[in-house]
């Protein structure tokens, strides 16, 4: 008997696999230059060539983002049980925190390097800064959304406002927070490497940059798709969470 294929499971590589040799097959019989777009083949070799540099860099990366992303997970966590603790305060700071996530954080960076220097320091706050947004937004809306008739029944049967947080408002949230979590990891990253080609002398930003400035385009495009790993490692570790989390908020079969 002939084993079946989970399509499911091998879709990802199959499409990943099949990308890559599109580009490599494209970019052969088009003859694109390496400068503008190198092949797989030419960014593969460069990242065998400064694999070491890589490393180095892409831990440097994955440390700064993670650590702003921590510093999110606990400043969303507060301000969004703070915020949809009660209307009232969802009503007075929510446009203000609309209009804090308005402001380009690439313009934020300069303020930054100026208060703190140059080094990890901005690359972790950016990142921090960029990603807390969604994780306050959602855990403020799983509050904020409460059927007020549910709070009526609940304090007409003698619950007070922190036992319809703890035990209705902070349960109902939680898919809220861990689908959240999905969302600002991919956005921490975009901070770290935003803020590393700024004002940084480590991390995969500050390495495109120099590779950028000494034409090597391949060594840019194995960053890129060094970045590329690390996300879509921390995204699917985000993704395991809320799986383990919050299953019980999933539909039957959603993941088949």
């Amino acid at each position: 008997m002939t084993a079946r294929i989970d399509w499911v499971k091998a879709a990802p590589w199959v499409c990943t696999i099949g990308f890559f040799a599109i580009w490599e097959i494209a970019v052969r019989a088009l003859g694109v230059p390496y400068y503008i777009l190198p092949a797989p083949t030419a960014v593969a070799y460069a990242a065998g060539e400064f694999a070491g540099g890589l490393w180095r860099n892409s831990l440097q990366t994955l440390w700064t983002t993670a650590a702003g992303f921590g510093l999110a997970i606990g400043f969303g966590l507060a301000l969004g049980l703070f915020i949809g603790w009660d209307r009232r305060i969802y009503a007075g700071l929510y446009p203000l925190m609309i209009g804090f996530n308005s402001i380009p954080k690439v313009a934020v960076v300069p303020i930054l390097v100026l208060w703190f220097g140059t080094g990890w320091v901005p690359a972790v706050l950016t990142a921090f800064l960029i990603s807390f947004f969604p994780i306050v937004v959602n855990v403020a809306t799983g509050l904020a959304t409460i059927e007020p008739e549910m709070e009526d029944v609940l304090r007409a049967l003698g619950a007070k406002k922190l036992d319809i947080m703890t035990k209705v408002g902070i349960p109902r949230s939680l898919p809220y927070f861990f689908g959240s979590l999905k969302v600002a990891i991919t956005l921490a990253f975009i901070g770290s490497v935003l803020s590393e080609t700024v004002a940084a002398n480590a991390g995969l930003g500050h390495m495109m940059l120099t590779a950028q400035a000494n034409f090597e385009v391949p060594l840019v495009f194995a960053c890129l798709i060094a970045l590329a790993v690390e996300g879509i490692g921390m995204y699917a570790l985000m993704a395991l969470l809320e799986k383990r989390m919050t299953g019980w908020a999933q539909r039957s079969g959603f993941n088949r």
